[in-house]
Order: structure tokens, then sequence, then C-alpha cells
């Protein structure tokens, strides 16, 4: 899969050993669809070195196991998803407008990198037991959702919650969840299906949480 990000050395996570120079870090997102397909458990080092083109001893060189690959693939995959939602969330418009385009955002992403989407969802377990990557995932979506929760409380244009943390979480599990199953097909997925998919989730919270029917 390519992927233009890395630009210099890349330090990133706990396992790693030493800084990933930009052209091996540019090379390990190609063991994103063998983690989706195979899971961490099921997937060897030398098959990631045979999948990258990266030897094994450098592998070794730079990271601790294949822990700290998905590791490096998910924190920088979580590092887009921060991205694209901070657009949206400052963003003109009313709270529950900016709720709707920071769902698109993230889901625009699972789609535009099904490899990674997979690799994250399914060992999503894992990966919020790694400090840095749960900081990774709460800073990238959990607290902007909150954040606008509580804004749109306050503009009247979302009901108020109690624990507006847990109704964070459980639109991130929603759109995640939506996110996997549009990857999970053989179609190529665009920019609309993400538009069609955000408004079928922002219809359900918008029912429940602001208490009106969708204009």
């Amino acid at each position: 899969m390519g992927h233009d990000r890395p630009v210099g050395e890349r330090q990133v996570g706990t396992m790693m050993k030493r800084a990933l120079p930009a052209k091996i870090a540019s090379q390990l997102y190609a063991a994103a669809e063998l983690i989706a397909d195979r899971g961490l458990e099921g997937t060897r080092m030398e098959e990631i070195a045979e999948a990258t083109g990266i030897p094994k001893a450098t592998l070794y060189y730079h990271l601790e196991g294949k822990n700290a690959v998905l590791e490096f693939l998910l924190e920088d995959f979580l590092d887009l998803i921060a991205g694209a939602v901070a657009v949206a969330k400052d963003a003109d418009g009313s709270a529950s407008e900016r709720l709707r385009a920071s769902i698109t955002a993230q889901l625009s992403l699972m789609l535009e990198h099904p490899h990674l989407c997979r690799a994250l969802v399914g060992d999503l377990g894992r990966a919020t037991r790694l400090p840095d990557l749960a900081a990774a995932l709460d800073a990238a979506f959990l607290t902007p959702i909150r954040e606008l929760l509580e804004e749109g409380a306050r503009d009247g244009s979302l009901a108020r919650f109690e624990d507006p943390t847990t109704v964070a979480t459980s639109i991130f599990g929603a759109v995640t969840v939506a996110g996997l199953s549009a990857t999970a097909g053989a179609r190529q997925r665009t920019a609309a299906d993400a538009a069609t998919l955000s408004g079928s989730i922002y219809t359900m919270l918008t029912l429940g949480i602001a208490g009106i029917s969708p204009s």
C-alpha cells in the first residue's frame, strides 16, 4: 500500500529501539495488509520482512518486534485521523454540523486506508493496552467528539449528557464498525460512500442525541 507521509526520521511509540529512516518507515506500510488478513498473532517477523522488503535484521535493529510494527502503523493512522477530525471540528457551523463532519472525516480515512482500518480494529484491544496508542486514540477522536458534545449542549444543537465521554466512545464504536464493514467488500469505496455512511450514523445519533428528526 502506498503512503506519502513519512519525511525524515520517525520516532514513534515505546517499542522502537531507534528512529526509523524515512525509507524504512514508508516500506513498513506494506505490512498492514498482512496484519489485517492474519492478525498480529498469526504474522511472523519473517513474513513482515518479506512483505516490506526490509531485511529481518534491519527490522530488529530499529524495532523490538511485531508489536512495534503494529504500534507504528496504528499510531500513524491515528495521527491521520486526528488531523482530519481537527479540521472538521474547528470549521464553522453548529456543534451538530461539525460532529457530522468529524464522523465523515474518520470514515473517509478508513475507506481510503482499508488495510490500516482492519489492522486497527482487529487488534484494537491490544492497541488500547499500549499507553501511547491509548493516548493517541483519545486525542484523535474521543476528546474532539466529547468536546463537540459539550459544545452542542451549550449551543442547543445537541442534548446535554451527564457522561459525554461514554457517548463519545459509543460514537467511535459505531463509526469504527461501520467503516470496518464497508472495507470488507471487494468494491473500492469512495468519498461519496463515506458521506452516505456518516449520514446514516448521524441520523441514528440525532434521533437519539438531539431528540429530533433530521431535516
